[in-house]
């Protein structure tokens, strides 16, 4: 989790979270395309879905643009068809990195994806190379920030409602829960009022490796490259590094 933690303010700090507004709508409309395409248009019976359209809200997307993607997905329009592929390789210093990426284009997407690895010094690997190395959990964080929050009333709400495990740090309240438990204790949380800052099915580490100079600039690089792909959806790394080491970068 603190790993987790880590990267996301290092994504702030550096500028690497997506800059453009149009390109975090075309990636979160892929989202919920697929996900209406594969477990139907009503997100009440379909989880995934529900969490696509929760993402969509939270980045305020249009409702009007949420429904018109529903409907191309279930037919109702016409659109362009995309496909779920996974790609899994090592990036500088040994470090897993795993590609979920949506396409309406296999071989484009495949050569974008191995000219990033290539050109920051890693590599494509074969399906499932890298995956037993994380667990897919929902992770939720709550600020501490200007906020006066009770640590043990966060941590009841939250295990009450059927969260796996509760971390607090310095300047969060940061809840792991299990995929088919996430939406639950999302709601739940919302419901009682808190104000959740991230809330998204992630893919975790089980263990972290450490990268140090230039292997840790390239592999900032390589997932800068690939999150600024737009056909990647998410990238999931097991790096880690000081902080002395971004201070350089900067």
């Amino acid at each position: 989790m603190a790993g987790h933690s880590k990267w996301k303010n290092i994504q702030h700090r550096k500028g690497r979270q997506d800059a453009a507004k149009a390109k975090l709508f075309t990636k979160i409309s892929k989202e919920i395309y697929q996900a209406a395409r594969a477990g139907g248009a009503d997100p009440n019976t379909n989880p995934r879905l529900k969490h696509a359209i929760a993402k969509a809200k939270d980045a305020n997307i249009p409702s009007e643009n949420i429904e018109r993607t529903i409907k191309k997905a279930t037919g109702q329009l016409d659109g362009v068809s995309y496909e779920e592929i996974i790609y899994e390789g090592y990036g500088p210093g040994g470090v897993a990195v795993m590609v979920e990426a949506l396409t309406d284009n296999r071989n484009r997407t495949a050569a974008d994806v191995r000219h990033i690895f290539t050109k920051n010094g890693g590599n494509l690997g074969e399906s499932g190379c890298v995956s037993f190395m994380f667990d897919r959990k929902g992770i939720i964080e709550i600020s501490r920030e200007n906020k006066d929050l009770d640590e043990d009333s966060v941590m009841m709400a939250a295990l009450d409602a059927g969260a796996e495990d509760f971390e607090a740090t310095e300047e969060s309240f940061e809840i792991k829960t299990t995929p088919e438990d996430f939406e639950t204790v999302r709601t739940s949380l919302e419901e009682a009022g808190y104000e959740l800052d991230t809330a998204e099915i992630s893919m975790i580490p089980q263990n972290t490796v450490k990268v140090t100079g230039e292997d840790a600039e390239k592999m900032l690089k390589l997932v800068e490259m690939l999150e600024s792909n737009d056909d990647v959806q998410d990238v999931y790394t097991n790096f880690d590094f000081d902080e002395e080491e971004l201070e350089k970068m900067q």
